[in-house]
C-alpha cells in the first residue's frame, strides 16, 4: 500500500518532518503560487500550511482526497473552516505554539513605546545625541488594561503584575473569580480604557471585535496612554488611532497587526512615537518549531482515525476552549473506571457538571469510551473505533449534562452498572490556571488525589494501624509514595486507600497488602502508554 501523502506549502520547521515519522510520502509546494498548489493538493492525504496559503473552497474542491488541514500557527484567517467542514476535512492548528512569543512581544511593544526605544536609536545611530528629547515613562506602580484574559491575555498580566503595575481586565467571558485568582479585577471596556495608563489588546478577530476600539473608545482614554495591539488588525481602528496620535489624545502605540497585511505603508508610521513590527507575534524559533510539532502530531492522529485534541471542527461540530482540557482527564477516567470495575459495564453514564456545559461536550462521551477500552482490547482504541466496541460489547452509554455543580467548576464524572448489578463510579476536574488533574470522588468516598501514571486503591474495615501497614509493605518492596488519601463511610466502616506511588505495584505486593489489611478489594491502575 502506499503511504498518505502529507503536503507541506510553505516553510516549516525541520522538527515538523522528524515529527511526521517515517509514515508518509513528503510533497512539498509553494501554497503562495495558486496554479502550484491547486495541482499539488489534488492528491494530498493532509495539508500543512503557515499563513501564506490560502486553503479556501476553490483548493478544497481540488482536493480528492484531503483528509485535513493544519495551520502551523494559531489564526484561521487564512482557511475557510466553513468550507472544510462542509468537505468533511477536519482543520487543526497550533493553539499554544506561540502564546509565550505573542506575550513576550506585547511587554516588548509596550515597554519600547514606553522608552522611545525605536527611534531613540535611530537618532543615535545617525549621529545624534538627544537624551531629553526621548525621555520616557516607567510601568511601575501604573494600570494596564487587558483587553482579553485568554491564554496570551494572562500571560501579559503575570509579566506585567511582576513590574509591579496594577492590572485591571475587560473579558465578558471570564468569571470575576477567575480573575481574582490571577489578581486581576475585571472592568467593563469604559472603565478599562477611563482608568489604562498602559493597554494591551488580545482578542480574537470576530464581527463582534473588529473596530471595538475606535473613534468614540479613544476618545476617553488618558492623553499619556500607551496602546498595544499585537493580537489582530482591525481590532483598534487605525485610522481612529492615528486621529487620537495626531491631536496627542494618544501618547504612544505598539503595533505588530494591521487590518490589511503586508503593511509596508500606513500613516501611523509617520510617528516618532508608534513602534511598528511586521506581525512577529510567533516569529521566534521556539514558537515554530512548537508549531510545526503540534501540528505533525495532529495529522499522525487525524490520518490514524483519531480525534484530535487540537482540531477546530470535529464531524460538523467545534472543541470549545474549555472544553478541551477535560479530554485527556476523561480518558484516564475511563482507564481508572475499567481496572475498579475489573469488567467491561453494562451501562454507563458520562455526567457533565458545570460551566462546560453550556458547550457542546460529546467529545467527553468519546472520550470515556476510549479511556474504558484502551487496556480491554489488544488492537489500538480510537475516537473512531470507540463507540463500535462499546456496541460489540453490549455497552450503552449515555451523554448527562447538568450546568449545575454545587462543589467543583466543572466535574466530569464517570458511573456504570456492572453485570451482577453493582455500581461503580469515579469523578475527575481540573483545578488552576494550569488545568490540574484532580480525582475527587470514587464509589462515593470524597478523595483528592493527582491521577499520576501508578495508582492503586485499598478497601477495607476502618481500623487503626492499617495505613502504617500499607506504607511498611511499600516501602519494603521500594515502592515510593508520591500521594495518598484515606476516605471513610463512617468511623469504624469502611475505609478507601487512593494511592499514587512513583513506579508499578508488584502484583505480589499487592497480595502481601491486601492479606495484611484484609482488603475488600485491591486494585492497582497504570496509566503509562
Amino acid at each position: 500500500m502506499s503511504k498518505p501523502v502529507v503536503l507541506i506549502a510553505e516553510e516549516l520547521s525541520p522538527a515538523t518532518v522528524e515529527a511526521l515519522g517515517p509514515d508518509f510520502d513528503i510533497h512539498r509546494c509553494d501554497g503562495s503560487d495558486r496554479k502550484q498548489l491547486l495541482a499539488a493538493i489534488a492528491d494530498a492525504d493532509a495539508l500543512l500550511v503557515r499563513s501564506a496559503t490560502k486553503v479556501d473552497a476553490e483548493a478544497l474542491a481540488a482536493a480528492r482526497r484531503l483528509k485535513v488541514v493544519a495551520r502551523a500557527g494559531v489564526g484561521l484567517d487564512n482557511v475557510d473552516v466553513k468550507a472544510a467542514t462542509q468537505s468533511g476535512v477536519m482543520v487543526v492548528n497550533a493553539p499554544t505554539s506561540n502564546i509565550v512569543s505573542a506575550a513576550e512581544l506585547a511587554v516588548a511593544l509596550m515597554l519600547a513605546a514606553a522608552r522611545h526605544v525605536a527611534p531613540a536609536s535611530a537618532s543615535l545611530k545617525n549621529g545624534e545625541w538627544k537624551r531629553s528629547r526621548y525621555t520616557g515613562v516607567e510601568l511601575y506602580e501604573k494600570t494596564v488594561g487587558i483587553v482579553g484574559l485568554g491564554r496570551i491575555g494572562v500571560l501579559v498580566a503575570q509579566r506585567l503584575s511582576a513590574f509591579g503595575m496594577k492590572v485591571i481586565a475587560y473579558d465578558p467571558y471570564v468569571q470575576a473569580g477567575r480573575a481574582a485568582q490571577m489578581g486581576v479585577r475585571l472592568v467593563s471596556l469604559e472603565e478599562l480604557l477611563e482608568q489604562s495608563d498602559f493597554a494591551s489588546v488580545h482578542l480574537p478577530k470576530t464581527s463582534e471585535t473588529l473596530g471595538l476600539i475606535g473613534e468614540a473608545e479613544l476618545a476617553t482614554v488618558k492623553p499619556s496612554l500607551v496602546l498595544v495591539n499585537a493580537a489582530r488588525g482591525g481590532i483598534v481602528d487605525e485610522h481612529a488611532l492615528y486621529i487620537a496620535l495626531k491631536e496627542g489624545r494618544v501618547a504612544a502605540a505598539g503595533l505588530d497587526v494591521f487590518a490589511t497585511e503586508p503593511c509596508t505603508d500606513s500613516p501611523l508610521f509617520e510617528f516618532e512615537n508608534v513602534v511598528a513590527t511586521p506581525h512577529l507575534g510567533a516569529s521566534t524559533d521556539e514558537a515554530q518549531e512548537k508549531a510545526g510539532v503540534a501540528v505533525a502530531r495532529s495529522v499522525r492522529l487525524a490520518l490514524s482515525g483519531e480525534l484530535v485534541p487540537d482540531a477546530v471542527n470535529v464531524q460538523g461540530g467545534v472543541i470549545a476552549e474549555d472544553v478541551r482540557p477535560g479530554i485527556p482527564l476523561t480518558e484516564k477516567l475511563g482507564r481508572i473506571f475499567t481496572a475498579l470495575a475489573g469488567e467491561v459495564a453494562q451501562q454507563l453514564d458520562v455526567e457533565v457538571r458545570g460551566e462546560i456545559t453550556q458547550y457542546d461536550v460529546k467529545v467527553l462521551e468519546l472520550a470515556a469510551l476510549k479511556g474504558v477500552f484502551a487496556d480491554v482490547v489488544e488492537d489500538q482504541v480510537s475516537y473512531v473505533n470507540a463507540p463500535l466496541l462499546a456496541a460489540e460489547r453490549g455497552l450503552a452509554v449515555r451523554l448527562v449534562t447538568d450546568a449545575d455543580s454545587p462543589d467543583h467548576r466543572n466535574l466530569i464524572t464517570l458511573r456504570g452498572t456492572l453485570a451482577d448489578g453493582s455500581q461503580v463510579s469515579i469523578s475527575g476536574t481540573l483545578i488552576g490556571q494550569r488545568h490540574r488533574e484532580r480525582l475527587v470522588e470514587i464509589d462515593g468516598y470524597d478523595v483528592d488525589i493527582e491521577p499520576t501514571e501508578h495508582l492503586a486503591f485499598l478497601r477495607y474495615l476502618d481500623r487503626p494501624g492499617m495505613v502504617g501497614t500499607v506504607g511498611g509493605i511499600l516501602g519494603g518492596a521500594n515502592v515510593n509514595i508520591a500521594g495518598m488519601q484515606v476516605a471513610r463511610d463512617t468511623k469504624g466502616g469502611h475505609a478507601l486507600v487512593a494511592l499514587s506511588v512513583d513506579s508499578v505495584v508488584p502484583a505480589d505486593v499487592l497480595e502481601e497488602i491486601a492479606g495484611a489489611i484484609d482488603a475488600v478489594s485491591v486494585r492497582a491502575v497504570d496509566l503509562t502508554e
